[in-house]
């Protein structure tokens, strides 16, 4: 069964983190995290920020981009940033692919960017408006993939507890 990667190439604030884990948990989707991270993954630090869901959690930290590169092979990688050439919507998810966010306070770096030119994609929105909460980010681009994708796997039907749907 394939699955869709997000990467966190150094997150800084917990609590974003702690966000992406939980949707990746619910969409059985791998995080991959690359260092420096601004906050501690130690059990202590992750149950006070409520991640009791954590430990179910598919999760790879690298030491860094190039170690991240390394023990990914080929992986065909998309980057989001707000100064992407084109839409999230406007490239095709393979059901395997990695889906990389920058840092919170300055995005993925220019010079990746630049390497990666073909695969930089971004949210639309008003001029004025630096960028989105990183964990929307990521939930916007993850399920428009996983639509791509047909929902793999996923329940599609919700159901009430005292009521069948008509």
């Amino acid at each position: 069964m394939a699955h869709l990667n997000i990467v966190l190439h150094e997150p800084e604030i917990p609590a974003n983190t702690g966000n992406i884990g939980r949707t990746c948990v619910a969409t059985g989707t791998r995080l991959h995290l690359i260092k420096p991270l601004g906050f501690s993954l130690s059990e202590k630090a992750l149950k006070r920020a409520g991640m009791d869901y954590w430990k179910d959690l598919d999760v790879t930290v690298y030491e860094d981009y190039e170690d991240f590169l390394g023990k990914n092979p080929g992986a065909k990688i998309y980057y989001a940033t707000t100064k992407g050439p084109r839409t999230y919507v406007d490239v095709q998810y393979e059901e395997d692919c990695y889906i990389m966010f920058g840092k919170e306070s300055g995005g993925i770096p220019e010079e990746i960017l630049y390497e990666n030119q073909e695969t930089a994609v971004r949210i639309p929105m008003l001029q004025d408006i630096r960028s989105l909460n990183l964990s929307n980010s990521v939930a916007i681009i993850l399920y428009e993939a996983l639509r791509q994708n047909h929902f793999e796997q996923m329940q599609m039907a919700g159901s009430l507890r005292n009521y069948e749907w008509k």
